[in-house]
């Protein structure tokens, strides 16, 4: 039995997989047992946050339209893509980038937009940036899907002036100049910043800065960008969160870097949050793993990667206790999903990629991740929302259509800011070629209603799953939710076809005072447990 509360657990469960466990009767039934007597931390909501850079058809089409388009919209932004978007209650969208972050001038982006300059997108297959979608336009944008702001500020090649220049901008009362020119832009009260992300990447394309460069760099930043809005007092519980750079998949010198200079603050100078950035690639840079067509040996190699951002956040976790044992500073997993190949006939530099079934498996594995180092993982960005990665929605010019990766968020719902409880069962093993992964996987929560509620992912694509789940102390009556399938493991929704990949209402039975859950191939459930 593997205790999958413990970090590093699944790391632990992978390496001992057995020829005999890998030899067990496969219809015997996977036992599950759910401690909801001995509740966890509480999952942050924020760990299904989002990620909007200014990257191919991901702003512009995918968001923004303008306000003359034949496509519904509202001041420019698309009205289909709003209301998919509230349905999932995304809690905060991290934006402008990003790479693009470290080259972007906010004032190219405000005011009338016949004064806008336009600009190359050099980070991104040289495209036109109009900067007609900028500070405002996101503002109302965040608004309309009801999300918090997490702004990105130039640190690579913008100044601690600009910086604080943009933030006073958005958040100082409107009797000051910054204010005033915000109400002649449109908005006379003050927006909110929840987050403010010093930098992006600064190891790579944010700056190649060494760690303690980086450090000595972002803290004038961390000191003169304030946020002036009342309501974000520094001291209150409003306040705006600052996200330093930290590490790229397994470079830990960041994170010992920032930790360590964190740790000898004064008063001057502080960060809530340090951001970890980790894709699954199936295999590196650059990319080559096609996102439709592939087999299942490709399918495994992605989720055995995907696996590896346990021990990455274990890993990370480990330095900051170190440094941090209160666990004051959050691990912000900002950027990650799967990275593959551009799709054939697009521009490689625009990113667009399909999202399928696998992806959907893939997301929930991390999202488990996430929510058993809910202590400190508090808050992740999927990427990206629309047309880029791993996106939620894909658009073409009037039509969209939601992702099973989007259907998976709306089915895990009542994770956000619930409280983790902990699960116990062994696994099994599921096997492809030379690579042995767990069978299934498995998270509990009781919601904010006091709900309880299991989610069980069946990661092997040919075999069902027969989960016998007990509750001690619990009497169950039963269970209802819903299940994510399809008929094969690269089953994408397109506009032809928009529902291959749904959800479907899915009971589990009341069993001796347990439940029986009878999962399909390569699937999600997730069921409100009835007592």
């Amino acid at each position: 039995m593997f205790d999958l509360v413990r970090p590093g657990a699944l790391a632990l469960l992978l390496a001992s997989a057995s020829p005999a466990l890998a030899q067990k009767d496969a219809s015997a039934p996977i036992e599950v047992t759910v401690d909801s007597a001995r509740p966890g931390s509480k999952i942050d909501r924020n760990i299904f946050g989002q990620f909007a850079e200014h990257l191919g058809t991901g702003i512009y089409g995918g968001v923004w339209v303008g306000k003359d388009s034949p496509i519904p919209n509202v001041r420019g932004i698309r009205k289909d893509v709003v209301a998919a978007l509230r349905t999932i209650r995304v809690p905060n969208v991290r934006w402008p980038g990003g790479c693009f972050a470290d080259e972007y001038h906010w004032r190219h982006g405000i005011g009338p937009a016949k004064d806008r300059r336009v600009t190359i997108n050099s980070n991104w297959g040289g495209a036109t940036e109009p900067n007609s979608f900028g500070t405002d336009e996101f503002m109302d944008f965040a608004d309309q899907i009801g999300s918090d702001a997490y702004i990105s500020v130039n640190l690579g090649s913008g100044t601690v002036a600009e910086a604080a220049e943009w933030i006073e901008y958005m958040t100082a009362d409107p009797a000051t100049t910054a204010g005033k020119e915000r109400a002649a832009n449109g908005h006379a009260a003050p927006y909110k910043v929840k987050y403010l992300g010093i930098g992006n990447e600064s190891w790579s394309c944010g700056g190649a800065m060494s760690p303690d460069h980086y450090v000595d760099v972002m803290k004038p930043f961390a000191r003169f960008v304030r946020n002036y809005n009342p309501a974000q007092a520094a001291d209150g519980p409003g306040a705006m969160q600052r996200i330093a750079v930290g590490p790229g998949d397994d470079n830990l010198a960041y994170t010992e870097s920032v930790m360590k200079a964190w740790k000898a603050h004064d008063w001057a100078w502080s960060i809530e949050g340090l951001s970890l950035h980790r894709y699954t690639t199936g295999g590196g840079w650059p990319t080559t793993q096609p996102s439709t067509g592939f087999d299942e040996g490709r399918y495994a190699l992605m989720l055995k990667e995907t696996l590896g951002m346990e021990e990455t956040i274990a890993k990370n976790a480990a330095i900051m206790d170190k440094y941090d044992p209160a666990k004051k500073v959050a691990i912000a997993v900002d950027e990650w999903g799967a990275w593959l190949a551009p799709d054939p006939g697009t521009n490689p530099g625009f990113l667009r990629q399909q999202n399928s079934m696998r992806d959907a498996i893939l997301a929930a594995l991390n999202l488990n991740i996430f929510a058993r180092h809910a202590d400190r993982v508090r808050l992740t960005n999927i990427a990206q929302m629309v047309n880029v990665l791993q996106s939620m929605i894909l658009t073409d010019k009037e039509k969209m259509v939601l992702t099973p990766t989007y259907h998976l968020y709306r089915m895990y719902l009542p994770f956000q800011d619930a409280t983790f409880v902990p699960v116990t069962f062994d696994a099994g093993v599921y096997s492809q070629g030379d690579i042995k992964l767990p069978r299934i996987d498995a998270v509990a929560v009781r919601d904010t209603a006091g709900r309880l509620w299991l989610a069980v992912t069946n990661l092997d694509p040919a075999r069902p799953a027969r989960i016998a789940a007990r509750f001690p102390g619990l009497q169950v009556r039963g269970a209802h939710g819903e299940v994510l399938t399809a008929p094969r493991v690269d089953s994408v929704n397109s506009f032809d076809a928009p529902e291959a990949v749904v959800p479907r209402p899915f009971a589990g039975k009341a069993d001796k005072g347990g439940l029986v859950l009878d999962l399909p191939g390569k699937s999600v459930v997730v069921v409100r447990i009835e007592s």
